[in-house]
């Protein structure tokens, strides 16, 4: 009889939440662990998910590195004869015309002090516009080799030797597109880009250019 009136004492301390918490107990009902979190979606408009490229420094600037001079084997002289390149264009559109060659060098990888631009008739508004600030300013963009130059064919002889030379024959004299390709096809490294009438061109590259 005496074992009766214990059992309820037991549960009672078991049970009881009046029962004063042990140190040592914790957590005396486990909780139930959550499942594994869907993964949120990206957020659209994350910054990071949207670098612009400035393709103004484009990766194909590495495309450019394996274009070494073609080493041709029976060349002669101090460098290798620069390969020719003709572009049909009217007078009026030869400028239009080596601005869209210039700009298709640069998507190919092409680096901008690669290349030189002449002009046999009027100059081209980029050099307009820096000759406004002095000659000296102005050669001394050219000196820095790392930008497009362009210059008239009448002071092309000042300029240094470039891998690529784009020639623009927007006017001037059969005498002026004969010098200016002349000396085109001296300070081309590699490519030698004339943009003008076909037949002219023919002319004056026949004339011993």
């Amino acid at each position: 009889m005496p074992l009766i009136p214990e059992e309820p004492q037991i549960h009672e301390s078991a049970q009881g939440p009046r029962a004063t918490p042990a140190s040592g107990r914790s957590a005396p009902t486990p909780r139930p662990v959550p499942g594994p979190r869907p993964a949120a979606p990206p957020r659209p408009g994350r910054p990071g998910q949207h670098r612009a490229a400035p393709p103004t420094q484009r990766t194909p600037r590495d495309t450019a590195a394996p274009k070494p001079k073609p080493s041709a084997p029976a060349a002669g002289g101090a460098s290798a004869t620069p390969q020719i390149q003709l572009i049909p264009a009217s007078v009026d559109g030869a400028l239009d015309a080596a601005d869209e060659a210039v700009d298709l060098l640069l998507d190919s990888g092409r680096g901008p002090g690669d290349v030189l631009v002449l002009t046999t008739g009027e100059p081209h508004p980029w050099a307009a516009h820096e000759l406004s600030f002095g000659e000296t300013a102005y050669w001394a963009q050219h000196d820095a080799g790392d930008d497009v130059f362009y210059a008239e064919a009448a002071v092309a002889d000042r300029a240094g030797a470039r891998p690529v030379v784009v020639v623009a024959l927007n006017g001037g004299s059969e005498a002026a597109a004969s010098t200016a390709l002349s000396l085109a096809h001296a300070r081309a490294g590699a490519l030698l880009i004339v943009c003008g009438d076909p037949e002219r061109i023919n002319l004056v590259l026949g004339a011993g250019v």
